[in-house]
């Protein structure tokens, strides 16, 4: 016999666990399944900012939103999940100044604490900026530790009773009457197990179009890889962004003695297999030096690349970077005529309590639950701990590349 359940979720990311904690909360009998371990896919293998909302703004002033709660609520709940760096956007000579100037604009109109610092002003908050540094914006940028977060919220979605199983791949999914009932997932063990569910949420990011495969579905997702740089570097404290339209090579984020420089941004067609190639870890070092010129290629520790999990209609400029950071809900019941499934694609790391809040709320209604969201305010486990982060981090399976260098394993 197999398993029987509420909610079948798939995916140990950060929104998937993101998931399994909302909805356990809300008394649904939950089961969380991922194919290796909590944080390997996308959440683990970014460059791990957490987003004031200054980088989305004024483009894309919905994300920008979202991502100004969203700091505020991992702010309170995370503890130690998270470091609140504090963050500067930089003008260098050359860059636009009506830029720098619409920047600081749309910052005040969403919501997003800013100070205009001089180029000598920010110098002395990091003495190790570019002496092309002209003026800088400081806001309220972070840094998120994926590994400890997702496993947090793991550990906390388990106190309240949903079961997470990870190294274990889905197979299948089973679809009868036009409707998605479970799945099919391998254990460790050599053996097969299946999971009859009442809703099954697809929580797989740039994986959710395979997924949907499973169930004859089309879930038209736009991944795109980008390479993290991580260099030796001691004395940096404070996240630096490019004041400009985001492009390649303009995010430093600090990591004790270290920092990770990012990133590319380059269609895949798959997330399990894209190159790699040295141009783009070239380019993110020669652009990340005119920030910070102390850094260079001698001081390169290793590298690796993540894939956006993107979603959307194909550009005028068919850039990847144009397509908005937004999450979408996508119901296959209403979509698909296929009900009992349910996928969640786009988003960003800072706002993937939103994005299981939103999921939760769709599912909760689909299934006639009344219960009420409380992520927002209950901290999560262990968080004024480091150590027992960590702990939660190695039953999970480990640190992830986007924090490795932090986590004490």
């Amino acid at each position: 016999m197999g398993l029987e359940t509420d909610v079948l979720i798939i995916g140990g990311g950060a929104t998937g666990t993101g998931v399994a904690r909302d909805l356990a909360m809300r008394g649904l009998d939950t089961i969380l399944v991922e194919e290796g371990a909590l944080s390997s896919g996308t959440t683990g293998r970014s460059h791990s900012l957490l987003h004031s909302g200054a980088r989305y703004v004024p483009d894309d002033p919905a994300s920008a939103e979202a991502c100004v709660q969203e700091n505020q609520i991992l702010t309170e709940i995370a503890g130690h999940c998270v470091d609140n760096t504090g963050g500067l956007f930089v003008q260098l000579t050359g860059d636009s100044e009506e830029y720098f100037e619409r920047k600081v604009q749309a910052c005040h109109d969403h919501g997003i604490e800013t100070e205009v610092l001089s180029g000598e002003a920010a110098r002395k908050t990091v003495p190790a900026l570019s002496s092309d540094v002209e003026r800088a914006i400081r806001v309220p940028d972070g840094v998120i530790y994926p590994s400890r977060l997702t496993a947090a919220t793991a550990v906390s979605a388990r106190e309240h009773g949903a079961k997470i199983t990870t190294q274990a791949p889905l197979t299948d999914l089973h679809v009868a009457n036009d409707r998605v009932t479970g799945g099919t997932i391998s254990l460790e063990n050599g053996t097969t197990e299946t999971i009859d569910a009442a809703h099954v949420v697809n929580a797989t990011g740039a994986w959710a179009g395979a997924v949907a495969k499973l169930a004859d579905l089309d879930v038209g997702m736009r991944p795109s890889r980008g390479v993290m740089v991580v260099v030796e570097f001691d004395g940096l404290d404070t996240v630096l962004n490019r004041c400009r339209s985001p492009a390649d090579g303009d995010i430093i984020v600090p990591h004790d003695e270290r920092v990770i420089l990012g990133t590319t941004s380059e269609k895949v067609t798959d997330p399990d297999d894209y190159p790699k190639e040295d141009w783009e870890v070239d380019r993110v070092l020669e652009e990340c030096t005119a920030m910070l010129p102390e850094i260079n290629a001698d001081q390169i520790l290793r590298t690796y690349w993540g894939v956006r999990p993107l979603y959307g209609q194909p550009t005028e400029t068919d850039d990847e970077r144009d397509i908005s950071r937004g999450f979408t809900l996508l119901d296959h019941a209403e979509r698909d005529d296929t009900a009992g499934f349910t996928s969640i694609v786009g988003g960003k790391l800072t706002t993937h309590r939103r994005m299981a809040e939103a999921v939760s709320d769709h599912v909760c209604d689909r299934l006639g639950v009344t219960a009420e969201c409380h992520t927002a305010t209950e901290p999560l486990p262990g968080s004024d701990d480091p150590s027992v982060l960590d702990r939660f981090v190695e039953e999970f399976g480990g640190s992830v590349p986007s924090d490795a260098d932090v986590v004490d394993i």
